[in-house]
C-alpha cells in the first residue's frame, strides 16, 4: 500500500494540465496523495476562483484564494470585497499565495507590498492562514509579516510556500509561527543551504508540496511536475532527516490537517 501524502500546494488549473488534468489527478490518487490544495491565484483578478472550481468538483481537493504578487497591479477594491466573500466558501482553507516577488517585478514593489498587507488584513478578519510567496524579497517579506501578522490573538498561522532559503531564514519564519513547506527544490544537488534548513525544521512545522506544474523533483527534474511526484520530495526529506518516508508522510499530513482543517472548527 502506498504511503498517504498531502500536496499542500499545486496549480492544477494551469494550462499545462489542460489536456490531461483528470489523468494527473488519478495518478496522484494512485500514488497515495489523499488531498491536494489547488492554489487559487490563477491568472489574477478579476478571476479569483481558479482553486474553488476544482475543489467544487473533487471531494479530496481544497482551495486557497488570493492575489499573487505578479498580479498585484490588477487588484482593486472589488478584488478585496470578493476575497472577503469567497473566504466563507466551505472548501477555502487559506489565503494565498501572496507576498513579494522582486525577482521578476511584474508589479511595482510598492503595489506588491500594499496588496500583500491588504490580503493579510482580509485573512485575519476571515481567521484563515496565509500562504507566502517570497522571491528575492526575504527582508521585506519578514518585515511586513512582523508588522502585520504577529499581533497576539489576531493571526492564524501560515505556510512559507516552496521554501528556498537557508537555516537562518527558516528560524525567522518559525519564530513567527509559520509552517515550512518544502518542494522539489530540496532534492536538487546544489540546494545545500536549503537542505540544511530541512534538517532543523521541527517535525510539527513541516509540510510538503509540489508547486506543480513547476519545479519537478529529482529524478523527475526537467519534466512537468504533478502532484504524484510529491513522494519524491517526501523521500528526500526522510533521507535528510534520518527517518522514513512513512514518518514524513505521517507528520506532514497531520501538520496540514492541524493548520488547515482543525483551525476551522
Amino acid at each position: 500500500m502506498a504511503v498517504k501524502l498531502i500536496d499542500s500546494h499545486c496549480h492544477l488549473d494551469n494550462e499545462q494540465f489542460a489536456e490531461d488534468r483528470e489523468a494527473v489527478i488519478e495518478r496522484a490518487l494512485a500514488a497515495g496523495v489523499e488531498h491536494m490544495v489547488a492554489i487559487g491565484s490563477g491568472d489574477g483578478p478579476p478571476d479569483l476562483e481558479a482553486g474553488i472550481r476544482l475543489a467544487d468538483r473533487y471531494p479530496f481537493i481544497y482551495a486557497t484564494i488570493g492575489v499573487h504578487p505578479h498580479d498585484a497591479s490588477k487588484a482593486d477594491g472589488s478584488t478585496y470585497r470578493r476575497l472577503s466573500d469567497l473566504a466563507a466558501h466551505p472548501k477555502v482553507i487559506a489565503f494565498g499565495e501572496m507576498g513579494l516577488d522582486y525577482h521578476y517585478d511584474h508589479s511595482p514593489r510598492d503595489v506588491q507590498r500594499d496588496v500583500f498587507v491588504e490580503q493579510m488584513r482580509i485573512a485575519r478578519d476571515a481567521r484563515k492562514p496565509i500562504v507566502i510567496h517570497t522571491r528575492t524579497a526575504w527582508p521585506d517579506t519578514i518585515a511586513l509579516l512582523r508588522e502585520h501578522w504577529t499581533e497576539p490573538g489576531k493571526q492564524f498561522g501560515g505556510i512559507m510556500h516552496c521554501f528556498s532559503e537557508g537555516p537562518r531564514e527558516a528560524e525567522e519564519a518559525l519564530a513567527l509561527g509559520f509552517y515550512i513547506s518544502f518542494a522539489g527544490v530540496v532534492t536538487f544537488p546544489k540546494a545545500t543551504s536549503l537542505q540544511e534548513a530541512a534538517k532543523i525544521v521541527p517535525a510539527d512545522r513541516l509540510l510538503i508540496e509540489t508547486d506543480a506544474p513547476f519545479l519537478a523533483p529529482v529524478p523527475k527534474r526537467s519534466k512537468r511536475n504533478e502532484p504524484a511526484f510529491v513522494v519524491e520530495t517526501a523521500r528526500k526529506l526522510a533521507e535528510l532527516r534520518g527517518t522514513t518516508l512513512e514518518e514524513i508522510a505521517r507528520i506532514t499530513s497531520a501538520n496540514w490537517r492541524r493548520l488547515c482543517l482543525d483551525s476551522r472548527d
